[in-house]
Order: C-alpha cells, then sequence, then structure tokens
C-alpha cells in the first residue's frame, strides 16, 4: 500500500522524508542497504512517522508538502501531534 514515511538518523541528527509504493517498513531495508544518495551516509535510520493512502499520488503529494516546509521544528511538531 503507498505510504509517506519520515526517517530519523541519530548518527546524522536528520530527517528523511519519502513516499513508497511498498510498506515502509521494506522501504526502510533498502536505505539501510549498500547504495549512493542521502540515506547511505548512516545505517541507524529508523521511522519516526508513516501514513498509508489508497494511492501513490497522495502518498507523494504529503511526501513533497512536508518537504516543503523546510522547517526542522515543524516536522517535529508533526510527527508529535500524531497519535
Amino acid at each position: 500500500m503507498p505510504a509517506t514515511y519520515i526517517l530519523f538518523s541519530e548518527k546524522l541528527n536528520k530527517f528523511y522524508i519519502g513516499a513508497t509504493h511498498a510498506e515502509p517498513a521494506e522501504r526502510l531495508k533498502k536505505h539501510l542497504t549498500d547504495h549512493d544518495g542521502f540515506t547511505a551516509k548512516a545505517k541507524d535510520w529508523r521511522i519516526v512517522f508513516s501514513h498509508e493512502f489508497s494511492n501513490y499520488s497522495d502518498a507523494l503529494a504529503l511526501e513533497k508538502k512536508i518537504k516543503s516546509w523546510k522547517s526542522r521544528k515543524r516536522i517535529e511538531s508533526f510527527i508529535n501531534q500524531i497519535p
């Protein structure tokens, strides 16, 4: 099922926002493997937020919205208000 997810790395003290057609846990496994790209810089990524959608375009829209905030405090507030 499509989803938007946010990962966090303690080592980098950074968030990573993404959208996927797969389950976020499966996508996390790929982030933790050897590859090029931003998430290759650390191997301690963990899922701090995920939300499933019925279609990928909605998941992608939320990913773009979160990325547009360009504010760590706003992302943290968003994550913390989720029950």
